[in-house]
């Protein structure tokens, strides 16, 4: 799940009085979707939990979070872990630096982002079918990626 969507859902169920802490490495999204408690881990996406094969660090990552329910004092709270993905920042170099696809005659594209559209984008046919009966007869609605 997206950081932005795991920190909707986590507002979501604070709302329904269910206590939640969200583990990050997206401090900027993090802070956008305002969730009660976060944890930040300056480590690349997908790694919030640790680097593989190192199950100590895990527990210390995971009780580091557990931690936050004792320690958050205040909505949209954010501690900081302090592990280091590396000895230095380095690895950001090649992780933040967006790769460019290559033109047939060699030269780099200047933007390989997917088009912006109107319509819901469905990764299978069948999620597209059964968002097309769910609604049926309904005017649809595109609002950061989910349509009513």
């Amino acid at each position: 799940m997206c950081h932005q969507t795991v920190g909707l859902v986590a507002r979501q169920l604070e709302e329904s009085g269910i206590p939640t802490v969200t583990m990050t490495s997206a401090r900027d999204i993090t802070l956008a979707v305002n969730p009660a408690r976060a944890v930040f881990l300056d480590y690349p996406l997908g790694h919030t939990a640790g680097q593989v094969d190192d199950p100590s660090l895990g527990r210390q990552i995971v009780a580091g979070a557990l931690q936050a329910f004792a320690d958050a004092d205040h909505p949209g709270w954010i501690r900081d872990q302090p592990f280091r993905w590396a000895e230095n920042d380095s690895w950001k170099d090649d992780v933040l630096r967006p790769s460019r696809p290559v033109e047939s005659d060699g030269a780099e594209s200047a933007d390989d982002r997917s088009p912006r559209v109107d319509t819901p984008q469905y990764q299978l046919v069948d999620d597209a079918f059964a968002a097309q009966q769910s609604h049926s007869g309904q005017q649809r609605l595109v609002r950061k990626g989910v349509d009513y």
